[in-house]
């Protein structure tokens, strides 16, 4: 039997077989090497990149120190964005799902606080949220902490830059000083520490360095020279054509900006910053994860959360402010074996942070000329899918096979041509080939689902 084994862990037999059902074999390193610690009960800072297994370490830490007839809650999951929360939420159920009556609650903003109130009212074993809602809810003493023996900070690093420092703090304050605590970052800088000096006891620090080369990611280098960072974008795209692809921005401002130049010259692009209405992050996001937009032009805290597991390119529009920024960015693609690339546009400014980059990749970065402007010329390819709102879901008893069977009935679509769909309590949402977009508009608000008619259109 192998070390990276997960049977040579002392888990229970269900989750186990869970981990077998979900065909999670061999430990990723940052699990070999934090897990045991956590399940002896240790404090653990953990230093690793998106994609390496994270959440699965404290998923399973927290399933496996559950009482589930103590319902109490007994584990908080604290997160920078609510897409990073959702997803956290949804792997802790997956996990849990051969132990009974597990309740795992979300609790961030961007919805209404009145449903999370109702449902804390009902009890949890788990939290999942961001730390500005988690806090509302804790002064409204609609929330008990007194209980709990695990905290868990997921993306401490961009919890900080965001400015929950003194959130997190009054948080930790209201549960007992006996419990464990797990704070996993994908950089260290001295605030972390801090942090971790001011909540942990005897914390074990474990780092799983990123290895770009593993992930058989290309990175090339193109010099500006003079040409806007639009044009040299628009460049790179239609050279490369990514069927996805993330472009990279310092700011909130300059993202917009980008993304507003490349939707007027054609391009399939959305923008993903902090200043959007959270229906419209959460659309945005929904629309490239089923491939109904090619490129995200994003900051690096709306991104955080992003799982995106086939990322033909990341192109960082502007040098990010520090190494372990880049490498993060750059580490979203060329995952799970495939390969990846990752192009970064240069300027006279970026000397000195080129230089740290160049120290930091031990090798001597060639800055490349931009491709020909005739590219321009040639019309940029669409996104091969649209995405469908309907304005009913789980509340209307809607099931992802009335949806798709509505659809296919007398081959109206092809089954091929639909994609993913995801439901919510009142809305569902369906991707189909663009070829088939105006078939299935016309089915969707003609025909009926569950014996009732619904209203759809496109996004």
């Amino acid at each position: 039997m192998s070390t990276t084994d997960f049977s040579t862990l002392s888990l229970t037999p269900a989750l186990l077989s869970t981990l077998q059902e979900l065909n999670y074999q061999q430990m990723t390193p940052i699990q070999q090497q934090s897990l045991p610690a956590i399940l002896a009960g240790q404090d653990v800072i953990a230093q690793a990149q998106t994609g390496s297994g994270k959440t699965a370490v404290f998923a399973l830490g927290m399933l496996s120190a559950l009482k589930v007839k103590r319902f109490r809650i007994q584990g908080l999951v604290l997160c920078p964005t609510r897409e990073l929360a959702e997803q956290v939420a949804n792997e802790l159920r997956t996990l849990g799902r051969s132990i009974h009556n597990i309740k795992v609650l979300t609790l961030c903003g961007g919805v209404p606080s009145r449903h999370q109130t109702l449902s804390l009212e009902h009890g949890a074993h788990f939290i999942v949220g961001t730390p500005g809602r988690v806090l509302d809810h804790l002064q409204q003493q609609r929330l008990d902490l007194s209980e709990l023996s695990m905290l868990v900070l997921d993306e401490a690093d961009r919890m900080l830059e965001m400015g929950f420092q003194d959130d997190v703090a009054t948080i930790a304050a209201a549960m007992p000083a006996q419990r464990q605590t797990l704070l996993f970052s994908a950089t260290y800088p001295a605030k972390i520490e801090q942090l971790a000096a001011s909540l942990m006891r005897d914390p074990i620090r474990v780092s799983v360095a990123a290895n770009p080369a593993q992930n058989q990611i290309e990175q090339q280098f193109f010099s500006l020279a003079g040409s806007s960072r639009e044009l040299a974008v628009m460049l790179l795209l239609q050279q490369f054509q990514p069927a996805s692809c993330v472009v990279f921005c310092n700011t909130k401002r300059v993202t917009q900006q980008l993304a507003d130049a490349l939707q007027q010259q054609g391009f399939s692009a959305m923008a993903l910053h902090g200043d959007l209405e959270q229906k419209d992050r959460d659309q945005t996001l929904l629309q490239f994860a089923n491939k109904s937009a090619r490129i995200l032009v994003a900051t690096d805290v709306a991104a955080r959360g992003l799982d995106i597991s086939e990322l033909d390119l990341v192109i960082n529009a502007e040098l990010a402010h520090d190494t372990d920024t880049h490498t993060h960015r750059i580490g979203r693609t060329g995952r799970a074996g495939l390969k990846g690339q990752a192009f970064t546009l240069i300027d006279g400014s970026d000397d000195y942070k080129l230089s740290l980059l160049q120290d930091d990749i031990s090798d001597t970065i060639q800055l490349q000329s931009l491709p020909a402007k005739a590219l321009l010329d040639k019309t940029p390819v669409q996104a091969d899918m649209v995405t469908i709102q309907i304005q009913g879901g789980k509340k209307q008893k809607l099931r992802p096979g009335d949806i798709v069977g509505a659809l296919t009935r007398d081959q109206q679509v092809a089954f091929e041509d639909v994609g993913k769909i995801q439901l919510h309590d009142l809305w569902a949402y369906v991707a189909v080939k663009r070829s088939a977009a105006k078939k299935a508009l016309q089915i969707l608000n003609h025909d009926k689902m569950k014996g009732r008619s619904f209203r759809a259109w496109q996004l």
